[in-house]
């Protein structure tokens, strides 16, 4: 009898086990947070032929994403805002922040050059940026809403400036990849920075 009890519990510890893996499976994960303002990426360069370093930092301004989860269930990914709704569309509005250093402060070394026909000052004063969507293989063009310099007057000699590039995003889906391309006076393409909440 004592064999026979002893065995009967082991089973329902066995079974319990089982069920309780089975619902852990099942139940979806909360992985990382959202924070309204998101490192979007960083990059060094040296300027030929003044051999000045040029350093590129970009980062993600939208509020709406405050407090927003990834939740994971399975193979499967979703994002659900800080008030537990599913978000299947990015914010309407956002920015990316990107910042244009000839500073000497950088975190690593540069890893390309590039040829650059302006002074580097002015090239900090000139850069155009563009913004694309992908969807798969499908990739579109986002013309941005509006591109402020923010910070020190253009018209005040500076070794830094700040880009803000406001963005309208209409009705697009929360899986698709952003990318911001920063580039050149002359149409060449310095470095690029993606954008993907989930």
């Amino acid at each position: 009898m004592i064999a026979r009890g002893t065995t009967l519990n082991g089973l329902l510890l066995i079974v319990a086990g089982f069920a309780l893996v089975a619902v852990a499976k099942s139940t979806p994960k909360q992985t990382s947070g959202l924070h309204s303002n998101m490192p979007a990426g960083y990059d060094v360069m040296v300027l030929m032929p003044s051999k000045a370093v040029l350093s590129l930092i970009g980062l993600i301004e939208c509020p709406e994403l405050e407090g927003a989860q990834h939740v994971a269930e399975g193979s499967h990914k979703r994002l659900i805002s800080s008030e537990g709704e599913t978000i299947k569309e990015f914010p309407q509005r956002f920015s990316f922040r990107i910042t244009a250093s000839l500073r000497k402060v950088f975190l690593e070394e540069p890893k390309i050059s590039v040829d650059v026909v302006d002074d580097p000052q002015q090239l900090l004063l000139k850069l155009k940026f563009r913004i694309r969507a992908y969807n798969g293989l499908d990739v579109r063009e986002i013309q941005p809403q509006s591109i402020e310099m923010i910070g020190m007057p253009a018209d005040v000699p500076y070794d830094e400036r700040v880009y803000r590039i406001n963005i309208d995003a209409g009705n697009l889906p929360i899986t698709d990849r952003l990318v911001v391309e920063i580039i050149s006076p002359q149409d060449k393409l310095l470095t690029h920075f993606p954008f993907s909440p989930l």
